[in-house]
């Protein structure tokens, strides 16, 4: 993938059931229950033409019978998630449904998920301070004690992944004042901590389940894993997070773009 959109494959726009209209009389406000219900819908190819194209708002208004400021407070995180994308002058489109793509786009686990249309969680294994890291840690943070987090990583309530996340201790103290098990880590970064994004570098290799991954998979010892570092790095160069992820290979696709100059 490059820097442009990728439209997956649709069908016509469907109808919403009555069921999927929302309900007045609920507790859950309108815009949260449009939001979901278009989020479930797009990904089974309704409300979105042949190109991918979501209907306006005022033909999604129209619709589910909610105004047009409820239909825009609907999709706003939708796109803020990157399921959704707009265009300028074009409308909203529905972007690739693959759950990550190389190069470009810079997701955490809970944006990947939830750009594949589940509902992601976690479960915590580990979090605090520790000294015992090894020298990969300690060359990356640059810190000689460092702020943990492990945690098992869910769809739709699945266990899909590992991730053993280090930390400068200033910023470990601050994430641990936020549900870790709810948390989207770079938006917490950027909105709430204040810090700008430059990049991530990034390893991606294969491995094998040992006895305590295999038992949090719920698969085979020896099973093959995908084995993943991440470092990502602000403009002025802090490292903000050194990730150490395995993923079961079913689900996630990684599609890496490569270029050769001319001789």
């Amino acid at each position: 993938m490059s820097g442009s959109r990728q439209i997956r494959k649709t069908t016509p726009r469907k109808t919403t059931s009555t069921s999927d209209l929302p309900n007045h009389a609920s507790g859950t406000p309108l815009h949260i229950q449009v939001r979901e219900t278009i989020r479930r819908q797009v990904h089974d190819g309704g409300l979105v033409d042949e190109t991918g194209q979501l209907m306006t708002e005022a033909e999604l208004g129209k619709h589910f019978g909610v105004s047009r400021i409820t239909i825009r407070s609907a999709i706003r995180p939708l796109v803020d998630e990157g399921l959704l994308e707009r265009e300028r002058g074009r409308g909203t489109f529905l972007r690739s449904n693959q759950p990550e793509n190389w190069a470009g786009r810079l997701m955490g686990f809970s944006e990947t998920i939830r750009d594949t249309g589940q509902q992601p969680g976690a479960k915590i294994l580990q979090q605090g301070m520790t000294n015992r890291h090894d020298a990969t840690v300690r060359e990356q943070i640059g810190e000689r004690a460092v702020w943990q987090l492990k945690r098992l990583r869910l769809a739709d309530d699945t266990p899909i992944a590992i991730e053993h996340a280090f930390y400068a201790p200033d910023i470990g103290l601050e994430l641990e004042k936020r549900d870790l098990t709810s948390i989207v880590m770079y938006r917490v970064f950027e909105h709430e901590l204040g810090f700008n994004i430059k990049e991530a570098n990034q390893t991606v290799s294969a491995t094998l389940a040992d006895s305590s991954n295999a038992k949090l998979l719920n698969v085979k010892i020896g099973s093959p894993l995908i084995s993943m570092e991440r470092l990502t790095i602000s403009v002025d160069g802090r490292p903000l997070e050194f990730l150490r992820s395995i993923y079961l290979p079913s689900y996630f696709h990684f599609s890496i773009k490569l270029t050769r100059n001319p001789a």
